[in-house]
């Protein structure tokens, strides 16, 4: 089952003649329901919590009441509103509000796990949001099979809790043959928005700069979300600039971030990528606002990887290898 947690969801309710339907049926239990509201509740400790339609953190009559009056008023949206999706079959609709109710008055399963085999159902395929060892949190987003961060990374421990070493001298990040990172200028007003830049050597680090249960995407798993987004087999082992528009697709739009033109931006994707800008080998930094580089987890040669970058000077993808040396921003996908 796919959802799609980013700013794009897609989402359906019933149409209305079986809105009447379940008018006839279920309203009185709801009536019946509100006078329950406050004495019995079930808190869960989650983010997101499955079954949560009004964003109180607690699941309870007023999250199926919450439902049922966006499903037959015409009320707000659940917020967020995949929390108000409980049974787990895609639509937020009057079964939503069922199962919810089931849990609280009955001892149902939690709205998190569907078939009550203790494993959370809803979002496995994508959860809303991942968080790395330093307890950053990242906003996701499902493309086609996979699941991405929204955001550019910004660890500063391996996955182990080694620390990955913040190197801001030129001449020493020219020398390095092991992983390391930096802010853009060397700014750490710049991470919150653009991530941090990494070198290679950090990408391919056994002790993963990702969080558990994700990864840095490899060559071939950039190549299918661009081919997801249109590009042919062929382009996409093509090098150099490739394709027509699948890079606007992943470019956050506007000019908040890039500079003008920003040409083809749509988003489309929901990826948003942002204009992180590199460090070259030599420690010099370029290109804040108008390019985002990427690395993959692919080695070109002993001294190359594979890479990507977008322009706001263009709405195709360029691939190239780089130099390991380089600090380009970093995506995980989920494992």
């Amino acid at each position: 089952m796919a959802y799609h947690p980013g700013a794009d969801r897609i989402w359906s309710v019933y149409k209305q003649r079986d809105i009447a339907m379940q008018k006839k049926f279920y309203l009185p239990a709801l009536v019946f329901m509100v006078a329950f509201i406050g004495f019995i509740t079930a808190d869960l400790d989650a983010q997101y919590i499955c079954g949560d339609a009004n964003g109180d953190a607690t699941v309870n009559v007023s999250d199926a009441i919450w439902i049922a009056n966006y499903i037959f008023i015409g009320g707000p949206e659940p917020n967020p509103f995949l929390a108000g999706e409980a049974n787990c079959d895609g639509t937020v609709n009057v079964s939503d509000a069922i199962w919810i109710a089931n849990y609280v008055f009955v001892g149902g399963n939690d709205p998190c796990d569907f078939d009550g085999d203790g494993i959370p159902d809803c979002w496995t395929e994508c959860p809303p949001t991942v968080t790395d060892y330093d307890g950053n949190i990242y906003q996701t987003v499902l493309i086609g099979d996979q699941c991405w961060m929204m955001e550019n990374l910004k660890v500063t421990h391996y996955r182990n809790g080694d620390p990955i070493p913040n190197v801001t001298d030129n001449a020493a990040w020219e020398g390095l043959t092991t992983g390391a990172y930096c802010a853009y200028n060397n700014d750490p007003l710049n991470v919150a928005t653009y991530g941090r830049l990494y070198n290679w050597y950090a990408v391919d680090d056994s002790r993963n700069i990702a969080p558990e249960g994700w990864h840095v995407p490899s060559d071939a798993e950039l190549k299918q979300l661009e081919m997801y987004l249109g590009m042919s087999q062929a382009e996409a082992d093509a090098i150099g600039l490739r394709g027509t528009d699948e890079g606007g697709k992943l470019k956050e739009a506007g000019t908040t971030h890039w500079i003008a033109p920003n040409t083809g931006a749509t988003n489309e994707s929901g990826f948003t990528a942002l204009p992180g800008g590199l460090r070259s080998y030599d420690g010099t930094f370029y290109s804040m606002g108008y390019l985002a580089y990427f690395w993959s987890s692919t080695e070109g040669s002993s001294n190359y990887a594979w890479s990507r970058y977008l322009s706001c000077y263009s709405s195709q993808v360029y691939r190239y290898d780089y130099s390991k040396p380089y600090g380009f921003s970093v995506r995980c996908v989920r494992d």
